[in-house]
């Protein structure tokens, strides 16, 4: 089991709510699944994957989670390629200025 010391950059997880708990106007699919939340920080004591820990963000936070990674790196992207997004900047370039540049 990969364990953490306190100081180290972490990831935390929360269910900030349960399924069923939000908002009435929120859709039915939604309302079917908890709110989730993830949290990078610092640790501040040491614990081990699947521990509850308190973590401090960058934005002096305090939060408490359940720990889920050390050192995380990030995994977001723009998405797999869109061929009609070619042909739209090529479009927008004929509006804007008149050709491709």
């Amino acid at each position: 089991m990969q364990t953490a010391k306190k100081g180290d950059w972490v990831q935390i997880h929360q269910i900030v709510l349960k399924a069923g708990e939000r908002a009435p106007q929120v859709p039915e699919d939604t309302q079917a699944v908890p709110l989730e939340l993830w949290v990078k920080g610092i640790l501040q004591q040491d614990a081990a994957i699947g521990d509850s820990v308190i973590i401090t963000t960058v934005t002096g936070r305090t939060v408490t989670g359940e720990l889920t990674a050390v050192n995380p790196g990030y995994t977001h992207n723009y998405g797999s390629y869109v061929p009609e997004l070619l042909k739209i900047d090529t479009q927008l370039k004929d509006i804007l200025y008149g050709g491709s540049k």
